[in-house]
């Protein structure tokens, strides 16, 4: 018998570490502007970028905190790490496996 998202218990380093980890990483995706911005500012800046860059650093993690303390952002990151924790159950295959593209050379 197949178990629903609604069914699925995650432990406790799957919500404090392995929810929290997807969400910086799809946080620093749609933040991708103010990323780029800030790096292009530090690229920029060398030495100087804690001085120079502190509106493109402000704005980067003001972007981050909105996702980080979004409980939907939260529960959207949630979901979808489940349905990959089940795909994986069922399959055998990680995430990142099923992924992966094929090389355009072939």
């Amino acid at each position: 018998m197949e178990a629903t998202h609604a069914e699925v218990q995650l432990r406790h380093v799957e919500k404090d570490v392995l929810i929290p980890k997807m969400m910086r990483e799809k946080a620093r995706e749609l933040c991708a502007e103010k990323v780029e911005a800030f790096s292009h500012c530090c690229k920029e800046s060398g030495f100087f970028m804690v001085f120079k860059c502190r509106v493109e650093n402000a704005a980067l993690k003001e972007c981050l905190t909105q996702h980080y303390k979004d409980p939907a952002f939260f529960e959207e990151c949630k979901q979808e790490y489940i349905q990959e924790k089940m795909e994986y159950e069922k399959t055998g295959v990680a995430a990142k496996n099923r992924k992966q593209k094929l090389p355009t050379s072939m």
